[in-house]
């Protein structure tokens, strides 16, 4: 099974805290849509701070889903004080749970704009999430964009011991590391030579964009198909562990996927007599001048004579042969058999 549905669907409630975490060149929206569309059997909360519930949800079919839209809500604009009505909110919804109880805050970006200082934002997720920490059937969701100061905050084990964090990528990534670096996606190449090159490229934020938004780039991220980095920590202490996979989203398969099932990925990835391969361009195309031979200059080439220097001396090497060395000299040598230190007066 895909790691990533297990943790959305979170059936055992191992996974208290989930980062989703989109950049300009690929949103993780369609993840947050299949959280909030596939949990019926869950009480959600979702507070709106920058997409508007209706780009998320289908607000006619939502039973279990509590929708704050606070858009609108803009400091000083504002008489409403939206931080100490979210906490009163979750504080009230998780006193008496009836049932599972989802906290989705869409995004901490926003939030951390309207709070204005990074240290309040931080005490302020703090907050929250102890509050969804006395419940063991609890999780909060928290969606932000990157890059953000917030974000390697909120996803150290002072804030959580526990962790699961989705960041996206375009699937343009993994193919200019598979053409340009020849690091095809795993498993044709080991996953540590991969993670090695993979990762120093993907915190490079702006090269990616580049790579979307450049001159030779799609001009926008992925809607159907993209990568999905998981990164999972679990436990506390010495029995923390942490574990790293790539697999894929797709909408025609309605979700999380293998990453090898991503169409876009397919020529980097193609099957062959069972085996992976990778889909290289063929070098020799579209060049002024041929490099290929023909059966008939193919048969003249093995037939020219090797112009080996000692190829009548040479013997069978056989158990009592000698080495040699066969030396021709040159006209500049100077080979003289006398004392060749004769010139220094010593």
């Amino acid at each position: 099974m895909v790691l990533l549905a297990s943790i959305l669907a979170d059936e055992s409630h191992r996974h208290p805290l989930l980062v989703l975490q989109s950049s300009l060149a690929q949103t993780s929206l369609p993840i947050l849509r299949h959280l909030l569309s596939h949990q019926p059997s869950r009480k959600t909360l979702l507070f709106s701070f920058l997409y508007p519930p209706s780009s998320l949800v289908d607000i006619d079919e939502s039973d279990s889903l509590e929708i704050y839209d606070w858009i609108d809500r803009v400091p000083g604009y504002s008489d409403h004080n939206s931080l100490t009505e979210l906490l009163a909110v979750v504080d009230k919804v998780l006193e008496t749970p009836t049932r599972p109880t989802t906290i989705v805050i869409d995004s901490i970006g926003t939030l951390l704009e309207d709070i204005a200082t990074l240290s309040e934002t931080y005490n302020f997720l703090s907050k929250i999430y102890a509050l969804v920490k006395k419940h063991s059937d609890a999780r909060l969701v928290l969606h932000s964009q990157s890059p953000l100061a917030l974000l390697p905050l909120i996803t150290q084990t002072g804030f959580s011991s526990s962790l699961s964090h989705v960041i996206v990528h375009p699937p343009a990534l993994l193919a200019h590391l598979a053409t340009e670096f020849l690091m095809p996606p795993p498993p044709i190449s080991p996953l540590p030579k991969f993670w090695s090159v993979f990762l120093p490229l993907s915190e490079r934020v702006h090269d990616t964009e580049r790579l979307v938004f450049g001159s030779g780039g799609e001009g926008t991220g992925n809607p159907t198909e993209f990568v999905v980095e998981l990164i999972v920590r679990e436990g506390a202490g010495r029995n923390r562990g942490i574990e790293r996979v790539l697999e894929g989203w797709s909408i025609a398969l309605h979700g999380p996927c293998d990453l090898v099932a991503l169409e876009v990925l397919k020529p980097f990835t193609e099957k062959k007599h069972g085996e992976s391969i990778i889909a290289t361009p063929d070098p020799t195309q579209n060049l002024p001048f041929n490099l290929t031979l023909t059966s008939s200059q193919q048969e003249s080439r093995a037939q020219v004579p090797l112009p080996y220097a000692h190829e009548g001396t040479r013997t069978p090497i056989t158990a009592n042969a000698h080495a040699a060395i066969f030396y021709d000299p040159d006209s500049a040598d100077d080979i003289d058999d006398d004392d060749p230190d004769v010139d220094l007066d010593i």
